[in-house]
């Protein structure tokens, strides 16, 4: 069994049945878990109360999402160590968590002893990658395929994640510190970049890639 003693974890899942079982996971292995949150932005608020020793994140979350979290909570934070986790197991989501400054990146279907490990490698301040996607990652990055998502820039991901989940482009622009017309043009590209003609489109677009739930 790996020990995870004496860290403190923040756990950010809005599903109150995989905190829970997150929780007895990583409390059976010595880690305290400080705080549980259910949304980005408590996410981040658990973490800025608590400073744990990992945020241990889902992308998928109301609000801003995982993400975006992420994204916020590093351009104040760098040193802050955070673990995503994702459902999906498409090669677009560990791609962007890593390159937004996550420290590491796990499947949800990964093995409970998978996840103390990562857990144990991000505290150490050591990058962790699911060894499952690695290879495919790797690839898709070699043969530039993969989804295609990974022609938007870095803000183009983040307007586009925000919108497909149903904000309006003013609550984008107030979420990401931007003016609304940066967001239309930014939402022009992404519609150009996706081959996407209206919202509805952007929204099919992110729930087949596993960024936004129904």
């Amino acid at each position: 069994m790996i020990e995870l003693n004496p860290l403190r974890i923040v756990l950010a899942d809005d599903h109150t049945i995989v905190r829970m079982g997150f929780r007895l996971l990583i409390e059976g292995a010595g880690a305290t878990v400080v705080a549980e949150a259910d949304s980005g932005e408590t996410a981040i608020k658990a973490w800025n109360e608590h400073r744990p020793d990992v945020l241990v994140m889902d992308v998928s979350m109301p609000g801003i999402g995982g993400l975006a979290a992420l994204e916020r909570l590093l351009a104040h934070h760098p040193e802050a160590r955070v673990l995503m986790l994702s459902a999906h197991d498409d090669t677009l989501i560990p791609s962007r968590a890593l390159q937004s400054g996550a420290s590491g990146y796990l499947s949800k279907r990964a093995h409970p002893d998978t996840l103390l490990q990562a857990i144990t490698e991000v505290a150490a301040g050591r990058r962790y990658l699911d060894p499952e996607l690695a290879p495919r990652l790797a690839l898709a990055h070699l043969c530039g395929g993969g989804h295609p998502a990974q022609a938007l820039t870095g803000k183009e991901f983040s307007v586009f994640v925000q919108l497909a989940g149903g904000r309006s482009v003013n609550e984008v622009a107030a979420t990401l510190n931007l003016s609304s017309s940066t967001v239309g043009t930014h939402l022009y590209h992404i519609k150009q970049k996706l081959n996407a003609s209206n919202a509805a489109e952007l929204a099919l677009i992110a729930v087949r890639a596993g960024l936004v739930e129904l």
